[in-house]
């Protein structure tokens, strides 16, 4: 059976086909929201989350959580099954770019037209010309950062599609009928190569459950039980760093044969395997940039995932969007001060654990901090291992009252 999956090019007639196409054809509609709300389901991960892992900006921390990558394998394992039932669907939304081109009885389709035709489109549905603009810039932002963490392509790439249909003042009846003959051809009618894709996609979706659950970010290629792993980067003892792969795919279900191979793209920084037991998501904040690299890289090298900035605006920004639990921050800075940022930093998020590391601090400042619910204070020049050993502790504080359900 056949199926039809439609990428969102927003305010153009594409968006507008999409239930006449599901009754003429007799597909069953497949979006986004009922691909996120099987996810949530099955994981403990809330529907806004989810969500934000499809449309919004991937976190500064997630070179370290690797959260993207799990979401986005859970979204693939439960597509993998939908495709994988006996129905006929219209897939619409971002979920389609998770549909390979082997499966090739699914017709992958992008209806597009210019921007400017898109925002006149948007003024006819009643939006002013200035939220007209924003509206089209704001849903390609959203549908770039997609496809560029899926495939470093640009969403209206059309090597991402078996079909792309320009508007230019088409019809709906225009539309739907182009559509319509391209979907009754043999290049969409499922054949034993395009059931096998399905089978490899949910076998593929199984050894990067196991790679992400391990640590691993490592590009995974399945074709007829046949497992490729490609590393692209640089690996101290590759060839043991083969075998601990090998060791972990070989043993699952329908795997023949396990493959490691350096990326055509192979780059010289070192891989590490996320540990994420240990801390992941800390947030440096000092106005000394050199300093914070130099200590950010240290921190990484000792497994603590950590992102800086270098300003107390900056911060509070990300605090807001990302998310951190731990914080580091100076107290002398431009602009706010960090005892300003420590407070905000508690109305916003507190259950964020603020540790204080600075060389011009008073008694009176420690204490202010601490009757602020700074996690710690410490002076300049630090330890890195104790500085590396405070933050575990203030990140063990955080996963203790994850688990345990308490409040910040």
């Amino acid at each position: 059976m056949s199926s039809i999956a439609i990428f969102p090019c927003t305010f153009t007639p594409g968006e507008d086909i999409i239930d006449d196409l599901s009754k003429h054809l007799e597909l069953a509609i497949y979006r986004d929201a009922d691909l996120v709300e099987e996810a949530t389901a099955r994981c403990p991960i809330n529907r806004e989350r989810l969500k934000n892992f499809m449309y919004g900006k991937t976190s500064v921390f997630n070179q370290f959580t690797l959260e993207k990558e799990k979401a986005v394998n859970l979204f693939k394992a439960i597509l993998a099954e939908r495709l994988d039932d006996s129905r006929q669907y219209l897939f619409h939304g971002f979920l389609t770019a998770l549909i390979p081109p082997q499966v090739t009885h699914v017709l992958r389709v992008l209806v597009v037209d210019t921007k400017q035709g898109r925002i006149d489109y948007a003024v006819k549905q009643g939006l002013s010309q200035r939220d007209a603009k924003k509206r089209v810039k704001a849903d390609d932002v959203s549908a770039y950062t997609w496809t560029d963490f899926l495939f470093q392509k640009e969403a209206y790439d059309s090597s991402l599609y078996d079909m792309v249909i320009p508007v230019e003042k088409k019809s709906r009846e225009e539309l739907l009928d182009t559509i319509t003959k391209r979907f009754h051809t043999t290049s969409v009618l499922q054949n034993a190569e395009s059931r096998q894709a399905i089978v490899d996609l949910r076998l593929e979706s199984e050894v990067e459950k196991h790679l992400l659950a391990a640590g691993h970010k490592v590009a995974a290629h399945v074709k007829n039980g046949g497992v490729t792993l490609v590393v692209d980067k640089n690996v101290l003892n590759y060839s043991k760093f083969q075998q601990e792969l090998a060791d972990l795919i070989t043993p699952i279900a329908g795997v023949t044969i396990v493959n490691v191979e350096r990326s055509k793209n192979f780059r010289e920084s070192i891989y590490r395997r996320q540990k994420f037991e240990l801390p992941s998501k800390v947030l440096f904040v000092d106005d000394e940039k050199e300093f914070v690299e130099t200590v950010s890289q240290r921190l990484i090298s000792r497994d603590v995932g950590t992102y800086g900035v270098y300003n107390g605006a900056d911060a509070l920004e990300l605090v807001t969007q990302d998310r951190p639990e731990v914080m580091v921050l100076d107290l002398k800075m431009p602009g706010l001060h960090g005892v300003e940022v420590l407070r905000r930093t508690k109305e916003l998020a507190p259950e964020v654990e603020v540790i204080i590391l600075t060389g011009h601090g008073t008694n009176e400042d420690m204490k202010q901090c601490m009757e602020l619910g700074a996690f710690a204070y410490m002076n300049k020049p630090v330890d890195i291992e104790e500085l590396s050993t405070t933050i575990k502790a203030a990140n063990e504080k955080v996963r203790q009252r994850n688990e345990e359900g308490e409040p910040a």
